[in-house]
This record gives C-alpha cells, sequence and structure tokens, in this order.
C-alpha cells in the first residue's frame, strides 16, 4: 500500500462529512430498533427491516476497516483509543455466528450502536467524561444522602409507626416512603396522615389505621425539614459536583488544543528570520545580475 492511500483515508474519516455520515447512520440503527418493537410492523416488514440492519452492520464494518486501514503501516494503533475499542467490540460481537437463536441478545447488541452517538459527538463526549470524573465525588454525596436516609427512617419508625404503620411500620418501609419523598412524588399526603392522624387523613389500606395519632408539629418539622435537605440541598450538591467537573473538562481540553506557552512567539520570531533570510538572497541575486 502506497503512502498516499493512508493519507487520502486518513483525510476521509478525519473529515466532517464522513463523520456526519456516520452520525445519520447511527441514528437511523436507532430508528430501526424501536420499529421492532412493534409486533404488526414485523409481522409485515420484518424482511426488510433484517435486510436494513444488515446493511447498517455491513457500514459499520466498513467504517472500523476504514480507520484502521487509514492508520496503516501500524493499524493496531486504532486500538489506543477507548471509543475506538467500544465501536469494535459492538461490531464484533453483532458479527459473531450463532446469534439468530438468541433475539433478545442481538436485539440489545444492535440497541447498543445507539450509544455510538458519544463517540461522533464531542460534546456528549464532554458530559458523559465529566460524570465518570464526578463519581468519586457524588460517591461521598450519595453516602451522606444514605446516612440521612437512615436517620430520618429510624425517627419515623419511632415518631409515625404507630400511627402510620402503612408508611413507618418498619426500618425498611420507611426507608422506601422517604426514597418516593426524595422524588417529590406524593409526600403532602404523607404529611397530612400524620398532621390530621388516619381516621381523618385515610391511608391507602384503611384496616392499618388502629391507633389514629396526630402530630401537627412533629409532622411538619420533619417533613420540611427531610424534603430541604434530601431534594434541596443535597440535589444541588450533585448538580453542582457535574457542572464543576464540566468546566474541568473543558478547560482541559482547551488547554490540549492551546498550543504551548511561548511557541506562537517563537513561531513569531522564526518567520522573521526567514523573511530576513529570504531579503538577503533576494539582494544577493539582484547584486550577481
Amino acid at each position: 500500500m502506497s503512502r498516499s492511500v493512508p493519507n487520502t483515508l486518513s483525510r476521509l474519516v478525519e473529515s466532517a462529512p464522513f463523520n456526519r455520515f456516520v452520525t445519520a447512520i447511527i441514528l437511523f440503527a436507532a430508528v430501526l430498533v424501536g420499529l421492532e418493537t412493534y409486533p404488526a410492523l414485523m409481522e409485515r416488514y420484518g424482511p426488510a427491516l433484517h435486510l436494513l440492519n444488515n446493511l447498517v452492520l455491513a457500514l459499520f464494518a466498513l467504517e472500523v476497516l476504514l480507520r484502521m486501514a487509514a492508520l496503516w503501516p501500524r493499524p493496531l494503533r486504532y486500538f489506543q483509543s477507548g471509543w475506538n475499542v467500544f465501536d469494535f467490540a459492538i461490531v464484533a460481537f453483532s458479527l459473531l455466528p450463532g446469534l439468530g437463536t438468541y433475539a433478545v441478545a442481538a436485539r440489545l447488541l444492535r440497541l447498543l450502536r445507539v450509544l455510538r452517538l458519544i463517540r461522533t459527538l464531542p460534546d456528549l463526549q464532554i458530559i458523559l467524561g465529566a460524570l465518570l470524573k464526578s463519581i468519586p465525588s457524588i460517591g461521598w454525596v450519595l453516602v451522606l444522602m444514605l446516612l440521612l436516609l437512615y436517620i430520618y427512617a429510624v425517627a419515623g419508625v419511632f415518631l409515625f409507626g404507630q400511627g402510620d404503620p402503612f408508611h413507618f411500620g418498619n426500618l425498611h418501609t420507611a426507608l422506601l416512603t422517604l426514597f418516593s419523598i426524595l422524588t417529590l412524588e406524593g409526600w403532602v399526603d404523607i404529611l397530612r396522615i400524620q398532621y390530621f392522624g388516619c381516621d381523618r387523613f385515610e391511608l391507602p389500606d384503611p384496616a392499618l389505621c388502629t391507633q389514629p395519632t396526630a402530630q401537627p408539629l412533629l409532622a411538619v418539622v420533619y417533613m420540611v425539614s427531610f424534603v430541604l435537605l434530601g431534594t434541596l440541598v443535597f440535589l444541588n450538591l450533585l448538580v453542582g459536583i457535574v457542572v464543576n467537573s464540566m468546566d474541568e473538562m473543558r478547560k482541559s481540553l482547551q488547554e490540549t488544543r492551546l498550543p504551548p506557552p511561548g511557541s506562537l512567539e517563537q513561531l513569531q520570531e522564526v518567520q522573521a528570520r526567514l523573511r530576513e533570510a529570504q531579503g538577503m538572497l533576494e539582494a544577493l541575486v539582484k547584486t550577481r545580475d
């Protein structure tokens, strides 16, 4: 293979039209996977959809081969990038023989092709990188959240267990209730049960209301403090961690793209000396003439 062929392939696979075409193929593959969830369409257009899936797979395989050929004579450099390994793994698993007997696995593999959008869209790579980078900090926030859940769950069983056994009858029930409150779903109804008592505001299972107890002050302090701490404070902490990681990712990418300090001045100095040398050569040629 001559040296000009890899250079041509390299320009091709790095060109914007080629990457836009690959993105369009990935989106088309996602649409095909979505269409397979409709049994009526599969019964009517099943062979055509399978043919289109095979065509998409062939295009993906061709893309991998082109990217490897663009790195000739060292095509294995293709695997130095984690995203390239991810692409190759999806294509390789899709080409494995015998997947016809495992229809669910084959469809899930086709579904993984949608994730290749992350590979073709740099902004998605920044978001994913920020999420991965923020996992350690998010982990500590989640530990603090679990401690908060445990403390409030135990307190809820002691305070409201007798009056509301449906939501606070035991520890695991209280944990489930508090986890649902974190989504801000139905927490006002739970507050009303503790505020008015289960005899005035019925439980989902009225038979459990054996000892109705109204605790307005405790109910308001308990619920409002948990909602403020659990949803507003902790969720804002998570958002702040992710946003900070995204800013760090963007700054690191900009630093890698910018020339090193002093290189611009050095380049300008070299260009000035080249212009000076060119002027001296022109003057020398004129004197000889």
